[in-house]
């Protein structure tokens, strides 16, 4: 399928992915903006690191917790009235959100206005079903490492950007930001076309979109079974490297939101030149299962030297270490899009946003509280790093999953995307 050959939206204008990345990559960099920023600012409503850590914990969960929830309905909503219309929620929830953050007085108006974000937000899950409206099912690997690349473009921008405004004021990034989300809505009500054609359109249904029900759905899927697993728990392993990064770098070597900010351009640049340039060679050269299971060998021992790091420096260079560990997540992606017919996208996408959700509920509490129980030690010491020594846990048995799924499946080369 030709981005041409999709109608509809604004006017007689096709949808394609440049209109698609132009709305990632705005819709990351005000994401990104606030990264760095957001760890500082609830600290500022604690006395203590322990306080801190438990504060975040609680601003952490509450998003979870309502994306959870919400993502699915947003996922099945866009399959009945289209991609554009539900992004266009999710930029004007995410803008009042960051124009509240900037605001808030008190611990409890962060916490409320996560949960407001998070249960208006499926922003993520309904690109990707629109790429996969736009995309026949051989292209996707390809297509799905472009939208990554414009989600890593986001996180060059974003967080560099938010560390050097939040230098100078905590609560600038979050105006900024406030103000690249009214511009994304704007774009994505001029601009932005639909890519969902009206003959593949379903009816909304409450009992189908509730969060439990696409769960099992998306493990029902043909040829995904197993890989529930892989997604799931390789999944928490991110979340909680996110949730724990700031902290545990403020902690371990006294850093800042520049500091941070640098550290996460970092992982952006990587982001971009693997999913956007490197994994299509990568898929001529490897098979997309092994690749899969290069990529989470390589973040198992990623995870395990940046919770020993015993310098900034260190955390560049295994950055720079973790190619494949890039590629791993949009190969899985492109499996699971392919899965799913073309009238069930959004709510496959909203089902593994809602399993990410999960998740998200989980690393806060997890990460966040490892890091409660390290939060006094003295500057330095290698049991800071106990959130990472789980991550690689967590990864070796994403790993351990995927062998197991692969090995059952004769057929994976087959049915994992290959490049084009």
């Amino acid at each position: 399928m030709s981005d041409s050959a999709v109608q509809g939206g604004t006017g007689k204008r096709a949808a394609g992915m440049g209109f698609i990345m132009i709305a990632v990559l705005i819709d990351m960099i005000s994401i990104g903006l606030i990264i760095p920023v957001l760890p500082p600012l609830v600290g500022t409503f604690a006395g203590s690191a322990s306080e801190h850590t438990l504060a975040y914990l609680a601003v952490t969960v509450a998003f979870g917790i309502a994306n959870f929830i919400g993502a699915p309905v947003l996922g099945a909503l866009s399959d009945r009235y289209g991609r554009r219309p539900v992004m266009l929620i999710g930029f004007s929830g995410l803008a009042l959100s960051f124009f509240t953050t900037a605001m808030a007085t008190a611990l409890w108006m962060l916490v409320l206005v996560r949960l407001f974000s998070g249960a208006m937000q499926a922003n993520a899950a309904v690109a990707n079903a629109y790429v996969a409206d736009i995309t026949a099912p051989e292209d996707r690997a390809k297509r799905f490492g472009m939208l990554g690349a414009a989600f890593g473009m986001g996180f060059i921008l974003g967080p560099v950007m938010g560390g050097i405004l939040g230098d100078i004021d905590l609560h600038l990034p979050f105006y900024v930001a406030g103000v690249l989300a009214l511009t994304n809505w704007v774009y994505g009500y001029f601009v932005l076309p639909e890519s969902l054609t009206p003959e593949n359109r379903r009816p909304f249904e409450w009992r189908a979109a509730n969060p439990v029900a696409s769960l099992r759905k998306l493990g029902a899927l043909k040829g995904v079974g197993g890989l529930v697993f892989v997604i799931g728990l390789s999944s928490l392993a991110q979340l909680v490297l996110h949730t724990s990064w700031v902290l545990y770098t403020t902690f371990k070597f006294g850093w800042g939101p520049k500091e941070n900010g640098m550290s996460l351009f970092a992982v952006g640049v990587m982001s971009v030149l693997v999913q956007g340039f490197l994994l299509k060679h990568f898929l001529k050269r490897i098979p997309a299962p092994r690749l899969v299971m290069l990529g989470l060998a390589s973040s198992v021992l990623t995870n395990l030297v940046w919770g020993g790091a015993t310098a900034g420096w260190m955390m560049y260079a295994v950055i720079v270490f973790n190619v494949l560990g890039f590629a791993a997540g949009t190969v899985m992606q492109s499996l699971i899009s392919n899965a799913a017919d073309a009238r069930t996208q959004g709510q496959t996408m909203g089902a593994v946003a809602s399993l990410n959700s999960v998740m998200a509920v989980l690393a806060p509490v997890l990460g966040s509280g490892l890091m409660y129980f390290v939060s006094e030690l003295p500057r330095g010491d290698w049991r800071i790093g106990a959130p990472f020594y789980f991550c690689a846990v967590l990864q070796a048995l994403s790993l351990f999953f995927a062998w197991r799924h692969f090995s059952r499946s004769p057929d994976a080369d087959a049915t994992l995307p290959q490049a084009s």
